[in-house]
């Protein structure tokens, strides 16, 4: 592949709902641009974008993937994301480097949750988008409908570029608004015809809300049309590029990828009205001089680039996907990771093309390739040099709140287990690995079920380990809510030496509920001699992590000391610590123990329309709703303190509720007293375990 130029240069995120056509749409640009002899498929498992094994078993993807496609002399490097919810991660780092994005809707199906989603990521990120009509060639679609919804919902800066032309049912060319000229696919050629009657009135009514765009972008054009003077091709293709760039505009183009109709017009459509990466700005901060560093995807500055992901992969090993924000990077240059604090010699400098890394000499300013084997480096990580070392803020990551506790099947594989969930962390930021060491488990975070159920897959086939799935234990903790008086004598005789160790102590409630234990003695006249102190404490700071109410940690105690015996040659510490154990149970069980449960404050994000369903939701859930607040753009902030063992499965339960429009979050707030229901059911599932002598420690 030969080098461009930052002019030359386009950055294009295919986005949309799961389902509707993106891969087909990068295969189809493939094969237009000579990468491929011929059209990939995703049922068998031949497409560029979707190579890994998980993608071709499901049949969708699961990660973003990159195809630099060359055509008219210019280089467009696609970014195919993954539709599906709970592959959202993928679609932030593929923004993080995108210039613009082409939304594919479904000719049939229509706007979906995915469409407006992709709609509301590209305001976010500022991004100049395309809407692109997928599956024309299909039964009952209509591309008069879908341009009639995103009107209806996005306003009048939609605007047609194309109207599709059929025969007997069966798409056949396209009407271009711009030019007002009919057009007959035949085979990768495009030859004129007249345009059918039917589209007349369409050509008609889109065209004149078009010049109307066209003629708002200056006073001049203003006059001139309603002078009733026509506009030039060149003029209006001039208006639309500006108007396209500032979000103003947003054409709308339709066709057939699996038969490549539409694609060809769609490519030079990327080269006419997106954006190379010198129409846009980028900067960091000048970490020698703390000031902002404006790169601007300037080749004539120091080098600078940032890593947006990470492949690492069994078979082709790992990669570093960057896109370089400044200067030109070569072969066997020497760049500073400043979040590492480390030089690496780059070596080769490679383009990927899916999962096959071609060899370039360099790599201009607003190019993205790849570097091989960065043993250091990460997603986020800014590269420079170490005499212009420049740092780039990390982009928006989703965060993960859907977990899982698992368990290695096999125990001699929990070392391989670790190292494949940190290799697999490395690509996917939004899967987290978590010891919980206070209730003696090991937890699995995504973004969903689906997210969930993936790792477990390529765990299996590309690592060879394999992890069970269950439910949590959810983070109780036991506390006292009245005071005790307890003695505790600890006598064993077996010949020679005996143990013994004798106290006297008082459990009421701590000041601060939120400590684990407050220890203090109060032993007068030497009952207990003062080097048996640290002992007695030793036994009840062991014991509070396995309460006797149902063996969860315990808080908020205060323990005294206040007197006891022993016995000049049979006393220990052994001895002392077992006693204040034994004191320790027998204390909080005569102490009103109780049961604490963790409660989050929950936000939810949801569609007006859903506010009733989720609050209806929310008090199943024992939720106590704090207040709602409007956003203004049709949604409303529900808040909420929810107990987590409620929180359970919510992900799936809110994205059927509000058609997968709602999000949510939460964060821990305090504990409080459990429900008596909950906390009996708890006190007896330590019972059944007791009974069944399998405690886990």
């Amino acid at each position: 592949m030969k080098v461009y130029t930052t002019d030359k240069i386009r950055n294009v995120v295919l986005l949309g709902h799961g389902g509707s056509g993106k891969t087909t749409l990068a295969e189809s640009f493939a094969y237009l641009s000579g990468i491929t002899s011929r059209m990939g498929t995703i049922a068998d498992g031949s497409t560029v974008s979707d190579y890994g094994k998980e993608e071709i078993r499901r049949g969708f993807s699961l990660s973003a993937s990159l195809i630099p496609v060359e055509w008219e002399d210019h280089k467009i490097n696609v970014i195919d994301t993954p539709g599906y919810f709970d592959f959202v991660g993928e679609v932030d780092e593929a923004m993080s480097a995108a210039g613009a994005a082409i939304i594919v809707v479904n000719g049939r199906s229509g706007i979906e949750v995915g469409t407006k989603k992709a709609w509301e990521l590209c305001e976010k990120y500022k991004l100049p988008r395309i809407i692109y009509v997928s599956n024309m060639d299909v039964d009952n679609a209509s591309f008069r409908q879908v341009v009639e919804d995103l009107t209806a919902l996005y306003g009048k800066k939609l605007a047609p570029f194309h109207l599709p032309i059929r025969e007997d049912e069966k798409l056949v060319g396209y009407v271009n608004i711009i030019s007002e000229s009919g057009h007959r696919w035949q085979g990768k050629d495009v030859v004129n015809m007249d345009i059918p009657e039917y589209n007349k009135p369409y050509l008609e009514k889109y065209r004149e809300t078009l010049m109307e765009t066209v003629a708002e972008t200056s006073e001049e054009m203003m006059e001139r049309y309603f002078g009733g003077e026509q506009f030039s091709d060149a003029e209006i293709r001039a208006a639309i590029r500006t108007n396209v760039l500032d979000g103003s505009i947003v054409p709308i183009t339709m066709g057939s990828s699996p038969t490549c109709q539409g694609a060809y017009a769609l490519l030079d459509d990327i080269i006419k009205y997106f954006p190379s990466p010198e129409n846009r700005t980028v900067a960091g901060i000048h970490m020698k001089t703390n000031e902002i560093y404006h790169c601007d995807y300037d080749f004539s500055k120091a080098k600078s680039a940032y890593i947006w992901k990470t492949i690492v992969d069994p078979f082709i090993g790992k990669y570093s996907l960057i896109k370089v924000n400044s200067g030109v990077l070569k072969a066997d240059d020497v760049l500073y990771n400043i979040d590492k604090d480390i030089e690496e010699k780059v070596g080769k400098l490679y383009v990927l093309q899916g999962n096959k890394p071609i060899e370039v000499p360099e790599l201009h300013a607003g190019d993205i390739g790849a570097l091989a084997k960065l043993t250091a480096a990460r997603t986020g990580n800014s590269l420079s040099t170490k005499a212009t070392p420049i740092k780039f803020g990390m982009f928006d990551i989703s965060k993960p709140y859907t977990f899982m506790r698992y368990k290695a099947k096999n125990k001699g594989d929990i070392d391989k287990i670790a190292q494949a969930l940190q290799k697999i962390g490395h690509e996917d930021l939004t899967m987290k690995n978590v010891n919980d060491g206070d209730n003696h488990q090991t937890l699995l975070y995504g973004m969903g079920d689906m997210h969930l159920e993936v790792i477990v897959s390529r765990l299996l086939n590309e690592y060879k380990v394999e992890i069970e799935l269950m439910q949590p234990k959810v983070a109780y903790r036991e506390t006292i809510r009245k005071t005790s008086d307890v003695e505790y004598k600890y006598k064993k005789q077996t010949g020679g030496h005996g143990q013994y160790g004798h106290v006297k102590m008082k459990f009421s409630p701590a000041d601060d509920p939120d400590v684990p234990y407050v220890f203090e003695q109060e032993v007068v006249g030497g009952s207990v001699p003062k080097n048996f102190f640290p002992a007695v404490e030793k036994g009840i700071a062991e014991s509070i992590g396995r309460g006797p109410l149902a063996a969860y940690p315990v808080v908020g105690i205060k323990a005294v000391l206040y007197d006891g015996s022993y016995h000049p040659v049979d006393s220990s510490e052994m001895a002392f610590k077992t006693a204040a154990s034994g004191a320790f149970k027998k204390g909080i069980m005569e102490a009103g123990p109780v049961l604490l449960e963790p409660i989050e404050t929950l936000k939810v994000v949801v569609p007006d329309a859903n506010t009733g369903d989720v609050m209806g939701d929310l008090n199943k859930r024992r939720g106590r709703v704090l207040g709602m607040n409007p956003t203004g753009d049709g949604k409303t902030v529900i808040e909420a303190e929810v107990p987590e063992s409620a929180l359970f499965g919510y992900c799936t339960v809110l994205r059927s509720m509000t058609g997968g429009m709602g999000d949510y979050s939460y964060e821990f707030a305090r504990y409080e007293q459990a429900p008596s229901d909950v906390q009996e059911k708890e006190i007896a599932a330590r019972a059944a375990k007791v009974a069944e002598n399998n405690i886990e420690e």
